[in-house]
């Protein structure tokens, strides 16, 4: 069974998204084929259609907050049918062997695990396409269950904005009695808001803006600091079990990290480089401190986190758009005009 499949794909690292006509692998027999109903907007879809990493192989159809019908099922799947809902996230695939893989951290597989697009499948050498199209397909052991009362539209950047911030929550264990921070509110910062809040911790954000003080109180911050203002953040001083660290390009993190108290661990989530200041190790060594990384969630891990958000209620701020406009709202996004996340109704797809 031949899929042949519509999406918007970057042609070239200069040209803007536009309509591709592409054909999905034909489905193995552990494999799930949804139709896609609504796609997130990730930065990462932004930076991967226009080759900022320099890791780019085109044409690139972006898109890994996907969330879908259920239309068919190979002959071994036992864990979804026809009509269920589900959602596929970042990767598609791992070796499912190694001791990540083993212990349910297929993200940090030792092979390299396989990206829902601008991958490459392991079984048969060829690329992945993401969900800016009609048609995606995955093992049944890389989708995700849809939980009943999920809102599935502002669920989809859940898969990974979502479990970006839930990820690192867990991992540092978070809950009832715990001081956590948060630098930056966008699309990671909101979902890191309101989950550590349902958490039960008592939350801060940081931020350099005044204005987003109403807003980050409405998702679930306690406190706000003016990180501008250097007496408010030394106000804070030896507070946090856990800062997650949304912000997605270079900046100093030295002022923050005096403000975790005694084990605390700032962990980036949002920045991939060199970061610039070089770090302090004064306060570290000081307060036996951590400075640390997470990415994405584990299959298991992002299910969880799932069923919590259905839950309490969960999701994330969105902002429907059609799929003819996504060349607009990449140039929106560079200027942090959304609130919290663009999500693609794929019904406008052929309109």
């Amino acid at each position: 069974m031949t899929l042949n499949v519509l999406g918007y794909a970057a042609r070239s690292a200069q040209s803007p998204l536009a309509p591709l006509e592409f054909t999905r692998r034909d489905p193995r027999p552990d494999d799930v084929v949804l139709e896609v109903l609504y796609c997130g907007v990730c930065h990462s879809d932004l930076h991967q259609a226009r080759n900022d990493w320099g890791i780019s192989a085109y044409p690139v159809v972006p898109g890994h907050e996907v969330v879908g019908r259920v239309t068919s099922v190979g002959k071994d799947v036992t864990k979804f049918k026809p009509g269920d809902f589900a959602g596929i996230g970042c990767m598609v695939d791992s070796c499912r062997q190694c001791s990540p893989c083993r212990h349910g951290l297929e993200q940090y597989c030792e092979e390299g695990n396989v990206q829902t697009y601008n991958g490459v499948d392991r079984h048969d050498g060829l690329p992945t396409y993401g969900g800016y199209s009609n048609t995606i397909v995955a093992s049944q052991d890389f989708v995700l269950r849809m939980p009943a009362g999920i809102d599935l539209q502002a669920a989809a950047p859940l898969l990974c904005a979502g479990i970006t911030t839930w990820s690192p929550l867990r991992r540092w264990k978070i809950g009832q009695g715990s001081k956590v921070a948060v630098i930056g509110l966008g699309g990671l910062g909101h979902m890191a808001l309101k989950l550590a809040n349902a958490l039960g911790a008592d939350v801060t954000l940081f931020t350099r803006s005044a204005n987003k003080e109403a807003d980050a109180r409405r998702l679930g911050a306690h406190h706000i600091v003016l990180s501008t203002d250097d007496a408010q953040v030394a106000a804070v001083k030896n507070q946090y079990d856990l800062i997650i660290d949304t912000v997605p390009y270079v900046h100093d993190i030295n002022p923050y990290v005096p403000t975790l108290n005694l084990d605390g661990t700032l962990v980036f989530v949002g920045f991939l480089g060199d970061i610039n200041p070089m770090l302090n190790t004064l306060s570290l060594i000081l307060g036996r401190r951590s400075v640390a990384g997470s990415c994405i969630g584990g299959i298991a891990e992002t299910q969880e986190m799932l069923d919590f958000c259905a839950q309490h209620g969960i999701a994330s701020d969105i902002e429907m758009i059609k799929m003819r406009d996504i060349n607009a709202a990449y140039e929106r996004m560079l200027k942090s005009d959304v609130k919290y996340r663009f999500v693609i109704d794929m019904a406008s797809l052929r309109a």
